[in-house]
């Protein structure tokens, strides 16, 4: 999600490209005029939230512990988070900047970190009854720059000597593809458990150099060989998830993965990030109130000028 503080009203005009995003401007507001009590969105404090007591909003909050813990406001996608846990691997989401992806990476590290702790009040608490910990291995993109060969290079030689401290290292393990299977193979044998990778932004460095075909040629051999991995260490993994901005088929660096399952388009999953109609009025009611006495509307003249300003993709 984008957040940023802004003022706005209904008779303003937008031109932004993201709806989601839009509709948080629309709630920053509520930060910036509402004194906050801090309350957690589950069906114990519902009937408080109902009686007045306005919620805590996770403005630049990108980790699902961080909302949790501090009991931030959480629409619950957690339901979606364990079906796509455990029916296959490995997967590909592609969606548009700020729309939620980190968090749902943040999500699954969670669950498969075991901690039960943190989901409670949740659809998946009922779904979930093992609460099994792996071993997670969290890759993210996103916070780089990426302007030269060596700087992929380091960012992926830094998280793998990190995950070397804790598994090990062998000598004779001298490229960076060979590295990471050596990883995957020693978590294995140390745990008997099969590990979880979760990659955030995997395309990153390609839309970085998209204007520099020498440095993206470059990027593109990096990566392939790298990705490549979890294809041929399949036999260490429980789950797998990458996502970004790019549709894989259109990237060459997962030619050699072609068990990837894109997800981005398939209908069962098109609510996984975001937030749709139904979500907004059902988590974001008493917000709702406020904006439309703020605007002289009634609730459902708010709700409608908010799909009509803000409501618009589709991914199926």
């Amino acid at each position: 999600m984008l957040f940023v503080w802004y003022k706005v009203s209904f008779d303003e005009k937008w031109s932004h490209g993201s709806a989601v995003c839009e509709t948080v401007y629309f709630f920053v507001e509520f930060v910036c005029v509402f004194p906050w009590k801090c309350v957690s969105l589950n069906n114990q404090n519902r009937e408080k939230i109902m009686d007045g007591i306005l919620r805590k909003l996770p403005i630049g909050i990108q980790t699902f512990e961080g909302i949790r813990k501090d009991n931030y406001l959480y629409v619950d996608k957690t339901a979606m988070v364990y079906q796509l846990a455990n029916v296959g691997k490995p997967y590909f989401l592609s969606r548009p900047r700020r729309f939620g992806k980190s968090l749902l990476i943040s999500t699954f590290e969670a669950y498969f970190q075991g901690r039960k702790d943190l989901f409670e009040g949740l659809a998946i608490e009922k779904l979930e009854t093992e609460w099994k910990e792996y071993p997670v291995f969290h890759l993210d993109l996103n916070a780089e720059k990426y302007d030269s060969k060596e700087a992929l290079e380091q960012v992926l030689s830094r998280n793998l000597s990190l995950w070397e401290d804790r598994w090990g290292k062998d000598a004779a393990e001298d490229t960076l593809a060979s590295r990471f299977a050596g990883v995957l193979r020693r978590t294995y044998e140390q745990t008997g458990k099969q590990a979880v990778v979760l990659i955030d932004e995997y395309d990153k460095p390609l839309l970085q150099a998209i204007l520099d075909e020498p440095l993206l040629e470059e990027y593109r051999r990096t990566l392939k060989a790298f990705y490549g991995v979890l294809k041929s260490a399949d036999r260490y993994l429980r789950f797998v998830f990458l996502t970004g901005v790019t549709k894989f088929a259109q990237v060459s660096v997962f030619s050699d993965l072609n068990q990837l399952n894109d997800i981005s388009m398939k209908p069962a999953y098109a609510t996984v990030c975001g937030i749709t109609k139904d979500e907004l009025v059902e988590t974001f009611t008493p917000e709702i109130d406020n904006l439309g006495e703020k605007n002289g509307l009634t609730f459902d003249e708010t709700v409608c000028r908010l799909t009509a300003l803000y409501d618009g993709y589709h991914f199926e």
